[in-house]
C-alpha cells in the first residue's frame, strides 16, 4: 500500500498547491477527468473564449444606434471550437505530462472514495495519506425530470461540460434554466445564430442579483432570446417526427411545448463531496451536499482540508484559487494558520448585458432590518453613455449611512466586470464612499465617470437617510 505525505483530490485549483515548497514531501494528485479542473476544461476559460467571438457577432445591432451599418453573415462554429480547444487540450495535456514527470509526486486518474480518514481507494487500489485535501470541485445539476438522462437522447440534451464541443451550431436550442450559465451560454449562442429559447421556472433571469439588475436584465435578454418565465419542466421526449421537444407548465396549469435541435440542462452544479464516501472519514457535509470547513479550510477531520466547489458555495474560480492559497501556507506552516477571507467575494456574468457584483443586494438589506442609502446610476447619464446611445445600463451602490462604506455594488452594461474593480478596491482596503469618490482609478477611463457619479450620488443620498 503506497503512503504519502499529501493528497490532494482533484487537478484544478488544487493543483496549485503542489509547489517547489513540497519537493522534499512524497505527494499524490487524484482527478478522474480532464487534468486542470473545471475552469479550464468546460468551465470559464472556453466559455469566456465563446463570448468574444459572439460579441462580434452580436454589434451590428449596437453599432446601428451611432450610426454605423455592420452586418453579420455568420460564424464558423466547428473554427471556433477549434481555436478554443486546440489550445486548452494541449494545456490540459501538458499540465498532466509536467505532474507525471515529477520524482515526488504521484498522478492517479480514477475516481476516489474514502475507505477511512487516512485511507482511499482509486481505482481497485488502497493508498493513505498523512494530510489530505478536499479539492474534488462540482458538477452539473441534473433534475429529477424524465427524459433528461435518457440515454436515446444521448448527443442532443447537453450541459455546460458538453455543449462547446458540439459538432454544429444548432438552429434551435432551448435552455433549462436562469442562471449564470444559462446567461452566459444564451448570449454565446443566439449571438452565434442559433434560435434560443430560455425557459426558467422563476420569474427573472439572474434571480440571486439585486433585483433591480434582475430585472432590467431579463428585459434586455428577452430582446434578443424567446424567454418563457415561471413555467416549470415536465420533461424532455420525443414528437411523432421522432424530433425533441420540451414540455412545460405554467403557473395556471396550462401546457406548453418547444421543438428543439439540441437542449442545454443549466440548473446549476452540485459539490462532487457525495462521490468520495466522506461518512467513512467522518467528514461532515452541510444540507446542500458542501463540506463543512472552517475560516483555515479545515474539515472537522483533524488532518483532513476542503477548497472550492465542494465545500463553497461561490462555485468561484477566484475564490478556489485563494482558498488554495490558504490551505498551501497551512499545510507548510502548521504553528501559523492563515484564514479565508470570503467578506468581498465578487462575481461577474459575461452575457451581453455584462453583470458585475460584490457585496448584499438591496433585498438582502431589506431583509435583514439594515440601515442602508440606495442610488441608481444610469449609463445613460454620463458623457460615455451619450456616445454609446445606451439604453437601461446602470451602477447602483448601496452604503451605510453610518460608516459612509459600501454594502453592495452591482452593475449592469458594457465594461461592469472591469468597472466593479473601483467598488471591490474601495471595500477591501475599507475607504468610505467619500474616499473613493475622490480616488484615482486607472480602469476604462471614459466609463469610470460613471462609478464615479454613483459614488458622489451615494454620498449625498445617505445625507439624508438617517
Amino acid at each position: 500500500m503506497e503512503h504519502y505525505d499529501i493528497v490532494v483530490i482533484g487537478s484544478g485549483s488544487g493543483n496549485t498547491i503542489l509547489d517547489e515548497d513540497f519537493a522534499d514531501r512524497r505527494a499524490a494528485i487524484i482527478d478522474s477527468g480532464a487534468f486542470g479542473g473545471t475552469c479550464l476544461n468546460v468551465g470559464c476559460i472556453p466559455t469566456k473564449m465563446f463570448v468574444l467571438p459572439a460579441d462580434f457577432a452580436s454589434s451590428p445591432s449596437e453599432a446601428v444606434r451611432v450610426g454605423v451599418d455592420l452586418q453579420f453573415r455568420g460564424a464558423s462554429f466547428a473554427s471556433i471550437r477549434d481555436r478554443i480547444f486546440g489550445r486548452i487540450d494541449s494545456i490540459s495535456k501538458a499540465g498532466l505530462s509536467y505532474r507525471q514527470g515529477l520524482d515526488n509526486i504521484d498522478v492517479y486518474t480514477g475516481e476516489a472514495a474514502f475507505i477511512d480518514a487516512h485511507t482511499l481507494e482509486v481505482g481497485g487500489r488502497c493508498i493513505t495519506a498523512d494530510q489530505i485535501v478536499l479539492a474534488a470541485g462540482s458538477r452539473p445539476r441534473v433534475p429529477d425530470v424524465p427524459g433528461l438522462d435518457d440515454p436515446s437522447m444521448a448527443g442532443l440534451i447537453h450541459t455546460s461540460d458538453t455543449i462547446m464541443r458540439l459538432a454544429e451550431l444548432p438552429q434551435r436550442l432551448v435552455i433549462l434554466g436562469g442562471g449564470l450559465i444559462a446567461a452566459e451560454f444564451a448570449h454565446i449562442f443566439s449571438g452565434l445564430g442559433s434560435q434560443v429559447t430560455v425557459i426558467n421556472r422563476s420569474g427573472r433571469m439572474l434571480r440571486h442579483e439585486d433585483r433591480d439588475i434582475s430585472q432590467r436584465f431579463t428585459e434586455q435578454m428577452g430582446r434578443r432570446v424567446r424567454l418563457r418565465m415561471a413555467e416549470g419542466l415536465v420533461g424532455v421526449d420525443r414528437d411523432p417526427g421522432g424530433h425533441l421537444v420540451v414540455l412545460t407548465v405554467d403557473g395556471d396549469g396550462v401546457d406548453y411545448d418547444y421543438p428543439a435541435d439540441v437542449v442545454l440542462n443549466a440548473a446549476g452544479r452540485v459539490s462532487n463531496g457525495d462521490r468520495l464516501n466522506l461518512p467513512a472519514a467522518g467528514v461532515d457535509v452541510d444540507d446542500d451536499g458542501f463540506v463543512v470547513v472552517d475560516k483555515h479550510q479545515r474539515t472537522n477531520v483533524e488532518h483532513i482540508w476542503a477548497l472550492g466547489d465542494v465545500c463553497s458555495p461561490w462555485e468561484l474560480k477566484h475564490v478556489a484559487n485563494h482558498e488554495a492559497r490558504v490551505v498551501r501556507h497551512n499545510l507548510l506552516h502548521p504553528d501559523d494558520l492563515a484564514s479565508s477571507d470570503h467578506r468581498f467575494v465578487p462575481h461577474a456574468v459575461f452575457s451581453n448585458p455584462q453583470v458585475a457584483s460584490v457585496g448584499a443586494t438591496e433585498q438582502e438589506l431589506l431583509q435583514s432590518d439594515t440601515l442602508y442609502a440606495a442610488y441608481l446610476q444610469e449609463y445613460a447619464d454620463v458623457a460615455y453613455g451619450w456616445a454609446m446611445e445606451d439604453e437601461g445600463h446602470c451602477v447602483k451602490l448601496l452604503g451605510d449611512p453610518q460608516t459612509r462604506t459600501l454594502l453592495g455594488a452591482h452593475i449592469i452594461g458594457p465594461q461592469a466586470s472591469t468597472l466593479i474593480q473601483t467598488c471591490i478596491q474601495g471595500m477591501s482596503v475599507g475607504q468610505t464612499v467619500d474616499e473613493m469618490a475622490r480616488g484615482q482609478y486607472w480602469i476604462h477611463p471614459a466609463l469610470s465617470e460613471v462609478v464615479e457619479s454613483a459614488l458622489l450620488g451615494l454620498g449625498k443620498e445617505m445625507d439624508t437617510t438617517r
